[in-house]
């Protein structure tokens, strides 16, 4: 176990690695509720659509732990299930066979662009700048995402975002708060753990409250159930349902598998850059570790996921509440794939947590990654204005991948009013220039 994962090497420990898997896992494991809720809504099997998604980040996971030893957990992402159910089958009124058709086919596109080298080449081509305002700009998003998920904050105060009074009426709220600051307690006594540790007697805490619900004739086990198995429709790439072949069948079908690709290719460069900065993941030229091996798994999680039922597959921003649990290698993706395997036999256990436990470990990640901030040179407009609107835009925007688009685009413009174009690398000028035009294709709809 040494030997394969490093753990001398990377100041870790094998108790270390199993801690940060399952923090990792359990602020994660609520997608195996939220998926299945979403896409049964395009005419999916709640059941069938679980066991893809415990089955799917599994696989994902474990060739991320095996191919790129990174502490980096992978599951069907949000965002990506809600244009698959909301904007493709229930807008465009397209079948969630042919969704999955376009998920199957962006991930075998993943796969070859990872082979060739091509997704990393866009990694090594963001600047060192905004690869920090990324870390940073993550470290916001995740924390809101607790703050929301907890019932913090509401858009129902009076105000366009603001705190709700800490009252009985917002139990959730309240006991989140509670589990907060025992986690900033437990963290600051450097208890071993912490984090996991928090989010285990916050669940308790809730008991009382009713934030944590126990039901009635509870039983921990279940059987799981067979999932949609290779439930694809080629034909209707470019076929109307009657049958015959139409080229605005084809147009819309491609307009659905950029989107998927798009946004699948850039939530994963984010959070890939994020927990390397947090976890200082790095080679020897200053580049994510093994992002080869991290992009495939992504890309081999995607097509399996595809197989199996389920939207696309991608590496999840909450695997840096692991990191900083003190996950530093590929064994912590193993314990969180382990745990997603028991999952398909023990989901009523799981669904006990509630957010409002795994809020504060969100909130307090936001803290840890902060750090990345101190290393950014504000004083110079060309990179602090780029890498401040990196960091606005992924919260408010709530996407890690509007975030890095409107940040490459702020670097070329600051970049060329500063006079210092020539700093520009080519692959930024043709992200920036992909970026503009998907921006003004989506305002000429």
């Amino acid at each position: 176990m040494e030997k394969f994962f490093k753990l001398q090497e990377r100041n870790t420990t094998i108790s270390k690695e199993i801690i940060g898997g399952i923090t990792t896992f359990l602020a994660m494991a609520y997608i195996l509720a939220v998926n299945p809720g979403i896409l049964s809504g395009a005419g999916m099997n709640w059941n069938a659509v679980f066991t893809a998604t415990a089955l799917s980040a599994a696989i994902a996971t474990l060739v991320m732990a095996f191919c790129a030893n990174l502490p980096v957990a992978l599951a069907p992402g949000l965002g990506l299930n809600a244009f698959f159910t909301y904007t493709v089958v229930l807008g465009m009124g397209c079948s969630f066979q042919l969704a999955l058709t376009a998920v199957l086919l962006e991930g075998v596109l993943f796969i070859i662009l990872s082979l060739c080298g091509v997704r990393e080449a866009i990694i090594k081509s963001i600047p060192e700048g905004l690869k920090k305002a990324v870390a940073v700009g993550i470290g916001l998003f995740i924390a809101i995402i607790g703050l929301a998920n907890a019932g913090i904050v509401s858009t129902e105060t009076g105000t366009l975002i603001g705190f709700v009074n800490f009252t009985m009426a917002n139990k959730a709220a309240l006991v989140a708060v509670i589990g907060l600051i025992l986690t900033i307690v437990l963290y600051t006594l450097k208890v071993p753990g912490a984090i996991l540790i928090g989010i285990i007697i916050t669940t308790i805490i809730g008991i009382p409250f009713g934030v944590t619900t126990i039901p009635e004739n509870f039983k921990p086990f279940s059987t799981p159930a067979a999932p949609h198995f290779f439930a694809f429709d080629f034909k209707g790439i470019v076929c109307t349902p009657a049958g015959k072949f139409s080229f605005a069948v084809l147009g819309q079908f491609f307009v659905i598998f950029f989107t998927f690709l798009f946004t699948d290719l850039f939530d994963t460069i984010g959070t890939l850059l994020g927990v390397a900065e947090q976890g200082n993941l790095k080679d020897e030229n200053g580049e994510v570790a093994n992002v080869k091996g991290a992009l495939m798994a992504d890309a081999v999680g995607t097509v399996v996921g595809a197989c199996l039922g389920t939207s696309t597959v991608t590496s999840f921003v909450e695997s840096s509440s692991g990191v900083a649990a003190g996950a530093r290698t590929g064994l912590a993706s193993v314990t969180t794939a382990v745990l997603f395997l028991v999952s398909l036999f023990l989901s009523p256990l799981f669904f006990l947590i509630p957010s409002a436990a795994t809020a504060p470990a969100l909130i307090f990640v936001g803290y840890l990654m902060m750090k990345s901030v101190v290393d950014i040179k504000f004083d110079d407009p060309t990179e602090g204005i780029p890498a401040f609107i990196t960091i606005m835009t992924m919260p408010f925007s709530y996407s890690i991948a509007k975030g890095i688009q409107w940040g490459i685009i702020s670097y070329v413009i600051a970049k060329c009013a500063g006079k210092k174009a020539k700093e520009i690398p080519v692959v930024t000028w043709i992200l920036a220039v992909i970026f503009l035009a998907d921006i003004i294709f989506e305002a000429l709809k």
